[in-house]
């Protein structure tokens, strides 16, 4: 009987879920690119990002685990100002650069209550009045065709925010 139904089906829907190859692919995959922007990486420093933390882990539990692999200087997981919950990303400074390097071998991908985390050298904050992310400043462009524009609605003169 299943076979009937398998004769009956038309041909597109007997070729879509065929198992055996035609001569002709149907679906070809688009070459993938093998430059894809890699995310920079941080100069060797003390200062160590650990991403991939737990809602429960403490800024003391992040001290103990990477404890192990030199002096921590100082821990600090952060937390939500309203809820007092991780954001899931803490920081760890060592010492000395070498402990540090120690710290990112011992912890990254490692287990740390229940969570995989994740240790890289930390990136300098940018200076004060900088743009974050690498984003410029929006722009803001006359729409002469907008409702506020011909002077219907509270923002008269037409001025919108635009993306660059």
């Amino acid at each position: 009987m299943a076979m009937r139904a398998a004769v009956a089906a038309p041909r597109g829907l007997r070729r879509l879920f065929s198992t055996t190859s035609t001569s002709t692919p149907s679906f070809i995959p688009l070459p993938t690119s093998t430059t894809a922007p890699a995310r920079e990486t941080a100069e060797p420093n003390t200062n160590l990002f650990v991403s991939g933390l737990s809602k429960r882990t403490t800024s003391e539990g992040l001290r103990e685990a990477f404890a192990k692999f030199g002096e921590v200087v100082h821990a600090r997981v952060v937390t939500d100002r309203a809820s007092g919950y991780s954001k899931g990303f803490g920081f760890v400074k060592y010492a000395a650069i070498e402990e540090a390097a120690k710290g990112i071998e011992g912890m990254d991908g490692k287990f740390l209550d229940g969570w995989v985390i994740f240790a890289e050298y930390a990136r300098p904050r940018p200076p004060p009045g900088q743009p974050q992310n690498n984003m410029s400043p929006p722009t803001y462009v006359k729409c002469p065709a907008s409702p506020q524009a011909m002077g219907h609605g509270p923002k008269a003169g037409g001025y919108e925010h635009s993306p660059k």
